[in-house]
């Protein structure tokens, strides 16, 4: 074998061993991306559900202590018992909607603070921060399941999910709300 085919042969191992060597550098790397990558999207599902969990809470509080202060359905709880619950509900959302400033995109972080003004008008008509009527009431719950939906469909896009959870497929649904009692009309059917 003459020195002209050695070099050869030693260049052909070479570039074989930079090839190999620089394939499975850019493998490993996007490897590691996609990894981080899922590790921040399964963060970021975490800390919208937790979120919308949170939010969910406090509206279901302030309705209790809306019914009961308005006469609408009697509760077993003292109404301090449930300021103090509503307090705690709002703490809690408070540091949800933190971790949503931190790990979100622009579009959820808006949509977020959408979501918290419109929870804050049902949490201030409760207790008596904000004057209203039932229908007032209404609207505003009506506008803060609205502003989860819209959060919800920030938060796909984020995430990357097809789909919407709004549009022809997903018409707006409305309150679900018991029939009008009428004097007279038995309370239990």
């Amino acid at each position: 074998m003459g020195a002209t085919e050695q070099l050869l042969t030693i260049a052909a191992v070479l570039l074989g061993s930079l090839t190999s060597h620089l394939t499975n550098y850019l493998m490993e790397r996007n490897r590691k991306r996609y990894e981080l990558l899922t590790r921040w999207d399964d963060r970021k599902l975490d800390a919208y559900e937790g979120y919308v969990d949170k939010v969910r809470a406090g509206i279901f509080l302030a309705v209790q202590l809306y019914e009961h202060r308005e006469g609408l359905r009697e509760s077993e709880m003292a109404e301090t018992e449930m300021l103090a619950e509503m307090a705690e509900a709002a703490r809690l959302r408070g540091r949800a909607f933190e971790r949503i400033m931190l790990l979100a995109g622009d579009h959820v972080v808006e949509a977020a603070h959408e979501l918290n003004a419109a929870a804050l008008h049902v949490d201030w008509q409760a207790v008596g921060k904000l004057a209203g009527t039932l229908e007032e009431w209404r609207v505003r719950n009506r506008a803060v399941f609205r502003a989860i939906n819209d959060f919800h469909e920030a938060a796909r896009e984020d995430l990357g999910v097809q789909g919407n959870v709004t549009g022809e497929q997903h018409p707006e649904r409305d309150l679900l709300l018991p029939p009008s009692r009428r004097e007279g009309d038995s309370a239990a059917t």
